[in-house]
């Protein structure tokens, strides 16, 4: 099929300059480019959404202090340092 589109001389530069390197034509440039984007927005609709699942009433348990790194990881680890 045969369109007409109004694209940015520079971005046609471009698509041309990068076409040439890889020998391609610009329509079979711009064609895999079409593909590759219909598919990255494919992939993007299907993904599971993320949910995080969260238990009880939140917040830290007493004696634990977020901003000390090596306590944190060391109550992670079961280290009690007591």
């Amino acid at each position: 099929m045969r369109i007409t589109i109004t694209v940015p001389d520079s971005l046609i530069q471009q698509a041309n300059d990068a076409a040439t390197e890889t020998q391609r034509s610009l329509a079979e440039f711009v064609t895999d480019a079409i593909r590759v984007e219909l598919d990255r927005l494919r992939r993007v609709r299907t993904r599971d959404k993320f949910k995080i699942t969260t238990y009880g009433t939140g917040g830290v348990l007493p004696g634990v202090d977020i901003s000390d790194t090596s306590a944190l990881l060391d109550i992670m680890d079961g280290i009690d340092k007591d």
